[in-house]
């Protein structure tokens, strides 16, 4: 069965594309940025739910070199690597005006040149499989924008770009590479926030309610499968409709 590793995924969404791969057979890299008992608590269902194998492995993807390692650590845990879903991120959320430099560093490092440093990594070890799957986490505030988050908002962006251009340079190589772009997503930090707010989101959202984590995870389980071989270069938005197109 394949093998993959899930970037960010001891909560949030991360956590539910890794569980959602383990009920499908995947074996699977949990990292984690902070909290191992975390991660060591979602490797342990997705045992449960039926990973082969699921071993954990942290790194701070704020480091240049981290997530190439991670990358490559992976490939050794796991005896190989076929999928990699790059779903780690932060914020450092301010406008523009009070943004001050480690604010916009940290987050282009984290949420984008972590990703290019991982994906080449990737990359190397799926053209000698002939076979490959990248899913880059992007947003819909990369497509729409979203005040007072510039950094985050840049870097998302940019991952949309990066996205198409790796996909067309490794097409012929049995390698897909393709982005999904959550909307407003029920989480921790949305679960935070006063009534009044949330209302002013699902204005917003033809939908008329948040989505859910699993509902991001089954887009990914998708776009990392053999029935998405043709699904190349493209970003798929789960968002309840909120996205023109």
């Amino acid at each position: 069965m394949r093998k993959a590793l899930v970037t960010g995924s001891s909560r949030g969404i991360g956590k539910a594309i890794a569980l959602e791969l383990a009920s499908r057979g995947y074996s699977l890299a949990i990292h984690y940025a902070s909290s191992r008992e975390a991660a060591e608590a979602v490797a342990a269902e997705a045992r449960e739910k039926g990973a082969p194998q699921a071993v954990v492995l942290g790194a701070d993807l704020s480091s240049p070199q981290a997530a190439a390692q991670l990358v490559s650590e992976a490939n050794a845990a796991l005896g190989g690597l076929e999928v990699l879903v790059n779903n780690a991120g932060i914020t450092r959320d301010t406008l523009l005006i009070r943004m001050k430099d480690e604010d916009w560093d940290a987050v282009i490092q984290t949420n984008l040149s972590a990703i290019f440093h991982a994906t080449r990594e990737a990359v190397k070890i799926m053209m000698r499989a002939k076979w490959g799957r990248i899913v880059n986490i992007s947003s819909v505030v990369g497509i729409l924008g979203n005040p007072g988050q510039a950094n985050y908002v840049a870097a998302k962006a940019g991952l949309i770009g990066f996205t198409k251009s790796v996909a067309k340079e490794y097409a012929t190589r049995g390698i897909t590479v393709n982005a999904v772009a959550p909307g407003f997503i029920e989480s921790d930090m949305t679960a935070k926030l006063p009534e009044s707010v949330v209302a002013e989101y699902l204005k917003q959202i033809p939908a008329g309610r948040l989505g859910k984590p699993e509902e991001v995870a089954k887009a990914v389980a998708f776009l990392v499968s053999d029935d998405a071989a043709y699904v190349n270069g493209q970003t798929l938005c789960v968002d309840g409709g909120m996205t023109p197109h």
